[in-house]
């Protein structure tokens, strides 16, 4: 018993200190991987969050570098300058992959990309287009035009010199909105590499030397296992908020939501789902370019359709289907010039109509037909007797009997005498007694 005691210990001896030997030969093999987040749509402070995150666990847990795969039409200032902040100060080399074919690096993406430590780019890809516009599509002109497009134009001109990339080219994007192919984009100097894949990219990786925060790095990154980092659940649900569309309907629901619980108080979900609609539109606002004449011509509208179900005609609810048109297309369309950084964002002409629909719908049809039935007198009881034929049991001088719905019920004549035998109709009802006149 003892000899296997001791045989015991020894053995878990030796494995301690052949796990001691061999700890970092195993941290080697564990830190052979690289890390992967996908950034799709446009770029908003939950992005940002969720791109930095990313940042933080690759240098925490020994990642080759962290790869950014991208497709983006651009979006918030802040969000943008803040991913760029974090790329350019990590000590945890950067790769920015524009992918999958089909692409593109526009406006935010185009100087996230310059930022990166590698820049790369999928076949059928395209960077570029940073000039700003207004939401509506036309250029903005005079002094403030000047004032946005030198500071932009400094801002990524800054960047691509830091990386050693084409900073004319960088330049041009941002004043001329220029934008170009992957294969023109390797061939001006504006990135580093097209590749086909993930696995191409590695290979292309590897060996290459980068200069991060913390000095040199050389990525060891050929045959390395790709960890994927995914958005947390509350960071894919915001990040799916900021959508125009999304924000519109929020608004519009919530609105509606609203009006139902003030017309039928105490049915609690119509007002709770309008209370929460509401609050998530205006966490999406907070992040889009929004127009809040537009979001007023749209409360107006609500207004007029309430007035309506009150007042004869349609004319309010012309008004304020046209309002609510108005408002609609005018959500994202500010007039102050936007950052050159944020695609141009409209509410869709399908979802407008549909939504134009189904407010007339709700308000002319539902809401005004539950009023109106609100309004209309219950006839319950006796009342339902009113208008109803029967006959007289008795001579009606002016009281008497009379049988109505096959009931015997007491009556008084409203003129004259009514004999025995008259047919009658009830003409009121005071009390239990009917008042009654000849059919």
């Amino acid at each position: 018993m003892r000899a296997a005691l001791r045989l015991l210990v020894l053995v878990l001896v030796l494995s301690t200190f052949l796990l001691s030997v061999g700890s970092p030969l195993a941290m080697a093999q564990q830190s052979e991987h690289v890390d992967l987040v996908t950034v799709t749509g446009v770029i908003d402070p939950f992005v940002a969050q969720y791109v930095g995150r990313g940042l933080d666990v690759a240098r925490e847990e020994g990642a080759q570098c962290l790869i950014i795969q991208l497709d983006t039409p651009g979006g918030s200032d802040a969000a943008m300058r803040a991913i760029v902040q974090e790329m350019l100060n990590t000590s945890v080399p950067a790769v920015v992959y524009v992918a999958p074919g089909g692409a593109r690096a526009a406006s935010a993406g185009a100087f996230i990309t310059l930022a990166a430590h590698v820049a790369a780019m999928a076949p059928g890809t395209n960077i570029g287009a940073a000039h700003p516009v207004a939401m509506s599509g036309t250029e903005i002109t005079g002094v403030m035009d000047e004032k946005v497009t030198s500071d932009a134009a400094a801002y990524i001109r800054a960047i691509a010199e830091e990386r050693g990339r084409n900073a004319d080219w960088a330049e041009k994007a941002v004043r001329e909105s220029a934008s170009i192919t992957a294969r023109e984009a390797l061939a001006s100097q504006v990135i580093d590499l097209v590749v086909d894949d993930l696995t191409h990219l590695l290979d292309e990786l590897d060996g290459r030397q980068v200069s991060t925060a913390a000095g040199s790095v050389t990525l060891r990154t050929r045959g390395a296992a790709v960890r994927t980092l995914d958005m947390s659940v509350a960071e894919r649900f915001l990040h799916v908020i900021v959508d125009p569309n999304i924000a519109y309907l929020l608004l519009s629901i919530g609105l509606f939501a609203l009006v139902a619980e003030f017309y039928h108080p105490g049915a609690i979900l119509p007002g709770v789902t309008g209370a929460i609609c509401l609050i998530l539109a205006f966490v999406a606002f907070s992040v889009l370019p929004v127009n809040w004449g537009g979001v007023a011509l749209i409360v107006l509208a609500v207004f007029l359709f309430i007035l309506d179900i009150k007042v004869a005609g349609f004319m309010l609810s012309v008004g304020g289907a046209v309002a609510f048109v108005l408002g609609s297309l005018m959500l994202f369309s500010r007039f102050a010039p936007p950052s050159p950084t944020m695609p141009r964002l409209v509410v869709s002409w399908p979802l407008i109509a549909l939504m134009t629909a189904s407010v007339l719908f709700l308000f002319l049809f539902a809401l005004s037909a539950g009023l109106r039935a609100q309004r209309t007198r219950v006839a319950s009881g006796a009342e339902s007797m009113i208008g109803a034929r029967g006959v007289a049991i008795s001579d009606l001088d002016p009281r008497g009997t009379v049988q109505v719905r096959g009931e015997l019920w007491s009556a008084v004549a409203g003129e004259g005498v009514i004999p025995m035998g008259e047919e009658i109709r009830v003409a009121g009802v005071e009390g239990v007694t009917l008042r009654v006149t000849i059919a």
